[in-house]
């Protein structure tokens, strides 16, 4: 059984934690989760597209991601996430913790904080070994491309990190 720490509406632990998905977080209580937007030095960015029997969003384009583990640190998080889901070891790689956001679901129980990380780093396609529970496929996208992802409506979470994709990673 995994478990979350609750954070409270200043991103400070509270102490006590939850079961992963029971959302039984009050208005002023939140989880902690993490997004790692992989950049090579060409420019482009690794994503990865939802498996079609995902509940929400299947099919969808997105970067690696998922919630902080209980005593987890939101760095630690992402490492794990960003390998899991792409076999990428991200640990050395030049970038790191770029901003934090987050969303309230008054009366759903799922608050949660995004902190958001970007790593810049030189690998092929054959460094790469997708989660195939979690992914249905990957592409180098240019930040031109993923955008018009957004457009369509098939990029998770574009909006609130469009920014990671914005910086001239050439430099």
């Amino acid at each position: 059984m995994e478990y979350w720490d609750i954070y409270d509406k200043n991103k400070q632990p509270t102490g006590r934690k939850m079961k992963r998905n029971d959302w039984c977080l009050k208005d002023d209580e939140y989880h902690l989760t993490v997004l790692g937007v992989i950049a090579r030095s060409d420019g482009r960015f690794l994503i990865t597209k939802r498996k079609m029997d995902k509940p929400w969003a299947p099919g969808w384009w997105e970067v690696s991601g998922g919630a902080c583990l209980a005593g987890e640190s939101s760095s630690q998080a992402v490492i794990r996430e960003v390998k899991e889901e792409t076999g990428l070891d991200v640990t050395g790689w030049e970038g790191g913790y770029l901003f934090t956001y987050h969303r309230e679901n008054p009366g759903e129980g799922d608050n949660y904080f995004v902190d958001v990380y970007r790593f810049k780093g030189d690998f092929t396609e054959g460094d790469l070994h997708l989660q195939e529970e979690e992914t249905d496929g990957y592409m180098i996208a240019t930040a031109e491309e993923i955008r018009s992802f957004a457009e369509e409506g098939i990029f998770l979470h574009y909006d609130s990190i469009k920014q990671a994709f914005l910086w001239d990673m050439r430099g």
